[in-house]
């Protein structure tokens, strides 16, 4: 989703002179009259990133989201561009700032950002927040931020491609395309145990857009996963698992990928979903802040048993016996 928003002529001049002054450490920017506009530059009072984060923390207030461009990397690309978008901001602006952080990026230029993040709390932006960031990313080797913003240039070309002209591009079969705000939002929520526990994802053929299914309810037990997962569509699925194990409460976030035999879809389409599993997982875990603990990739959704799930949960130990000698015939 696209909000048709474009950088002003005022945010690029303030943005050049950020990448040229080394005494600026940051750049706000906001939504004012259908453009990105600058707020305000934040100075850079120390060549550690963690300090520099103290003069950012009296911008981010707790109902007013807020672009923050931060210069984090010692070499190129050094930049981190942040959606900071709390629960407590109102509706429409959380969706217009959710839906134009890709146009950001692309119109400064995704060749000066090494990473995005979206954020919806001011610790998130802290020292330990970008601690916990990082952490989240080594968890599986993400796609370079090159490669997380090609999927979206596809878009933005066919977009320009009225008063541009449009220019060829091939893209990587392993690119991440765009996910929608609502999807985004969604597992955004689950990373912080909100919502009701169960975010399906599917790809959007024609768009070529991750969107959120609506309305997929919720499942406290698996038999009840299993009925609402479709058996003629590929799906990802994000839920939380509520369960007690040895008399321990545990609600641990599992991801299944389902692509039954039956989908009537066409090939390509059918190989859009192995293509975007990792893409979909980076978001997930590395914007969204979700810790997956278990990963299940099947066909059918009726492949999914309790048995199956519990045993890759918490697998049994296995327990040696003692070599016993076999007795002699007749004995």
């Amino acid at each position: 989703m696209q909000s048709g928003i474009s950088a002003s002529q005022e945010l690029v001049s303030e943005f050049n002179k950020l990448l040229a002054d080394d005494s600026l450490f940051g750049l706000l920017v906001t939504i004012r009259s259908e453009s990105l506009a600058p707020l305000t530059t934040l100075p850079s009072t120390s060549s550690d990133f963690a300090s520099n984060l103290s003069s950012l923390a009296p911008h981010l207030q707790p109902n007013e989201a807020l672009y923050v461009l931060l210069k984090r990397h010692p070499d190129a690309p050094r930049l981190v561009a942040v959606s900071y978008v709390p629960d407590a901001a109102k509706v429409r602006q959380k969706m217009l700032f959710a839906s134009t952080r890709l146009t950001l990026v692309r119109e400064l230029g995704s060749e000066h950002f090494r990473e995005t993040i979206f954020a919806t709390t001011a610790e998130e932006l802290g020292p330990q927040g970008f601690a916990k960031h990082d952490r989240h990313t080594e968890l599986e080797a993400p796609l370079t931020e090159e490669e997380r913003t090609l999927g979206e240039v596809k878009r933005a070309e066919a977009e320009a491609g009225a008063g541009m002209g449009q220019r060829e591009i091939h893209l990587s079969k392993n690119l991440k395309m765009p996910v929608a705000t609502d999807a985004l939002v969604a597992l955004s929520e689950m990373g912080r145990e909100q919502g009701t526990g169960l975010v399906m994802l599917t790809i959007n053929p024609q768009s070529e857009v991750v969107e959120l299914v609506p309305n997929a309810g919720s499942a406290s037990s698996i038999s009840e996963l299993v009925s609402a997962m479709p058996t003629t569509e590929p799906r990802f699925t994000f839920w939380r698992y509520a369960h007690t194990h040895q008399g321990s409460e545990q609600s641990p976030v599992l991801f299944f990928y389902t692509c039954p035999a039956a989908a009537g879809k066409s090939i390509k389409f059918r190989m859009m979903y192995p293509l975007m599993k990792r893409a979909v997982l980076a978001v997930a875990e590395g914007e969204a802040g979700l810790q997956i603990e278990k990963k299940f990739e099947v066909e059918e959704p009726s492949e999914i048993t309790e048995e199956t799930v519990m045993s890759d949960l918490h697998p049994q130990a296995e327990v040696k016996t003692a070599f016993r000698r076999p007795k002699r015939p007749g004995r």
